[in-house]
């Protein structure tokens, strides 16, 4: 299944093109001129707000993520990505990047400045230049992956998500990570990736993550994968597409196994459940995102099989907002006054909802059908 999504992934990726730019950048922190790719959707809206992905090894990994990105806001509701990749395998930069000291684990005199033209110049040219949300992501491989930990370190963590593919550790990485994320107080992701063949760097990522599940911080969203089948060149195909499912899964839809076993046996309003998920959402990505039909679908199914007519009311005025222009808020709101006993309130508001554009289910059929029963139960 990994493998067909990636497959698909990356078919989705040909004729990107288009999208894709690249450029090279003058660096006054490195003294240098570094290539750099980029990946900006061919739907941006200045007014609409995109999440910001950063990939060190970008001659391997860019195309990756940004398949992924487009996969899983196509598919899975992730809000469209901007992602900016750093080339650095030309004169094996890449060791020059992001080496470090071997005695204490810091970065080397370069990797001091490296670590500032990400932070202090190419993410803050692209933030200036695009409309972003406040959540950033950062993606590495090997010893790039172990690079991205130097800012969970910062006193704000420059990105609230980490894809940490096969890291090539540094010296008390293992300890230092989890001490920093164990006293996180802003909401973070960490992916931490494995093959399944053997190699050097195993028994400390194996550390890492024993540490890493031992730690009890609310803030914290922790994932480790490993695949079997895959070595130390192969683990970033297997990897970054499960790594997108983790951090991005609440965009999911409502699937039927959610459906079935935290709506229906929670105590709660039915709507409390949709409303919480966009409150996470919001509170994580820094925007709100616009409620799919299946979740709206699954909300409506929910509070008639449980006979909670009040979620009706909250989530006919959610599709008012959202769904200005079709039947779904009038018709659901029609059948709240419906079962609250006030048949002449719904008739009126199920003819409003006639006047509208039909969408998904709901039909004018099924309105007029609302309508004729109305009038011939009470005579109107």
């Amino acid at each position: 299944m990994l493998r067909t999504l990636t497959l698909i992934a990356l078919m989705l990726c040909m004729g990107t093109n288009a999208q894709v730019t690249q450029e090279v950048f003058e660096s006054f922190k490195l003294q240098e001129r570094r290539d750099i790719s980029y990946y900006v959707p061919e739907t941006y809206n200045p007014k609409e707000k995109y999440t910001l992905m950063l990939v060190l090894d970008a001659e391997y990994l860019f195309d990756q993520v940004v398949a992924n990105a487009k996969f899983y806001s196509r598919f899975h509701g992730m809000p469209e990505a901007i992602v900016v990749g750093v080339n650095q395998s030309k004169y094996n930069l890449r060791y020059e990047d992001c080496g470090f000291e071997t005695h204490n684990g810091l970065p080397t005199e370069k990797g001091k400045l490296f670590f500032e033209f990400l932070g202090m110049e190419l993410i803050p040219y692209l933030e200036n230049k695009y409309n972003t949300t406040p959540f950033k992501m950062f993606v590495g491989y090997d010893i790039t992956a172990n690079f991205g930990n130097f800012y969970l370190f910062k006193e704000n963590s420059l990105f609230n998500a980490y894809v940490s593919i096969s890291p090539t550790l540094a010296p008390e990485m293992t300890t230092r990570v989890p001490d920093r994320l164990s006293e996180m107080t802003n909401k973070i992701f960490y992916q931490l990736i494995l093959e399944g063949e053997k190699g050097k760097n195993t028994n400390d990522i194996l550390a890492l993550d024993h540490s890493l599940k031992a730690l009890d911080n609310e803030n914290l969203y922790y994932f480790f994968d490993q695949y079997p089948n895959a070595d130390h060149i192969s683990v970033a195909t297997y990897g970054i597409g499960k790594a997108f499912d983790n951090i991005f899964g609440m965009f999911k839809p409502i699937s039927p196994k959610e459906y079935r076993e935290k709506i229906l046996t929670s105590n709660e309003p039915v709507f409390k459940y949709l409303e919480d998920k966009q409150t996470s959402i919001s509170n994580l990505f820094g925007f709100r995102k616009v409620t799919s039909l299946n979740d709206i679908m699954a909300i409506y199914a929910a509070s008639k099989k449980k006979g909670d007519f009040e979620s009706l009311k909250p989530l006919s005025a959610l599709c008012k907002k959202e769904y200005p222009d079709t039947m779904l808020g009038f018709y659901f709101e029609a059948e709240y006054y419906e079962q609250l006993g006030e048949p002449k309130k719904a008739l009126r508001i199920f003819e409003k909802s006639f006047a509208m554009a039909e969408i998904d289910f709901l039909t004018k059929d099924m309105a007029l059908e609302k309508i004729q029963a109305i009038k011939a139960d009470f005579g109107y």
